[in-house]
């Protein structure tokens, strides 16, 4: 098979297309022929290894994974012997962080605890886009206990990948819901459902004087103090991405227990609740640009820039 591989870390332009072997499953697993994958911040700094500091988990001279990639959809092929939940033909769509990577390849095998069938009403590229992203954005609303109607609810990055499922899930929970954005962007988040939108460029949220029950902060630029300023009484803060190693010092350390770092690690029950969302229409991924498969490294350039509208995808046929 054709799978990207990344010998050394650096730029887009150090990986790939290489041929390899197809993988066989194991007792616990699926092989899954790839028709879409999305990429993420994750690919990137496995792919630079930056923050340098990571390099004790991905590899300290070189990746320890030299196939990225992990979010997927596509079609079983195969299935391990002990798996009874799917059968050749599925459709499904899965996430692999937690178990080495492997969705830039024309297969992988997938453990069938991290992923799900694919949302009847949605193509392949857009079930691509959903696992990563979608599900740390209901990680990172409900790490704090379950969203109630009437709350709150303040998402800072409301435009990017984890942004636009955010706004979206957290309005299937009833709440009041606010997105903070840029000036070009804040048309799309009225129409991801954000009951008000922030212009980051003229409102400092923190000091508007507007108090929340629950902050997503998706974007990670903000200190400690800055969150807990704009948290009403009794209010919870989570944190899902960074923009500096000291932003994340400073959550980590002073964040106490109300605002927490909070890293996604994805399951199948998390992509099966997402499906229900999907299929009644409460959420849909919202795609920025789409590539083929040989453009992932053009992808993975424009998703560094920092300003994808949503998610970015690929096709592989």
């Amino acid at each position: 098979m054709k799978a990207f591989i990344c010998e050394k870390y650096g730029p887009p332009e150090t990986l790939r297309i290489m041929e390899v072997d197809t993988p066989a499953p194991s007792a616990g697993e699926v092989l899954v022929k790839v028709l879409a994958i999305s990429v993420n911040p994750a690919d990137w700094h496995s792919m630079r290894g930056k923050p340098v500091f990571s390099r004790a988990t991905l590899g300290l001279l070189r990746p320890k994974h030299q196939i990225l990639g992990v979010d997927i959809a596509g079609q079983v092929e195969a299935v391990g012997s002990s798996v009874t939940r799917f059968k050749p033909g599925d459709e499904i769509y899965a996430n692999l962080l937690d178990h080495g990577y492997g969705a830039f390849a024309e297969y992988v095998s997938v453990p069938v605890d991290v992923m799900s069938l694919k949302p009847a009403n949605l193509s392949f590229e857009e079930a691509a886009a959903v696992p990563m992203a979608a599900v740390t954005a209901l990680q990172g609303l409900r790490h704090h206990g379950e969203i109630q109607p009437g709350q709150k609810v303040l998402i800072n990055g409301a435009c990017g990948g984890v942004g636009s499922f955010a706004v979206q899930i957290a309005k299937s929970y009833g709440p009041e819901v606010t997105g903070v954005t840029s000036t070009r962007n804040l048309d799309l988040v009225r129409s991801l459902g954000a009951d008000h939108v922030l212009d980051y460029t003229t409102t400092d949220f923190p000091r508007g004087g507007r108090r929340y029950d629950r902050i997503l902060d998706t974007v990670g630029n903000r200190s400690v103090p800055d969150l807990r300023a704009a948290l009403a009484e009794g209010g919870k803060a989570s944190v899902t991405g960074f923009t500096s190693v000291g932003k994340l010092m400073g959550v980590s350390l002073r964040g106490g227990k109300d605002i927490a770092m909070v890293s996604a690690h994805v399951a199948t029950k998390d992509l099966e609740l997402l499906s229900e969302l999907i299929e009644v229409g409460k959420v849909r991924p919202q795609i920025d640009r789409r590539y083929l498969f040989a453009e992932i490294p053009t992808a993975i350039a424009y998703l560094e820039q920092g300003h994808a509208r949503g998610k970015v995808v690929a096709a592989t046929t």
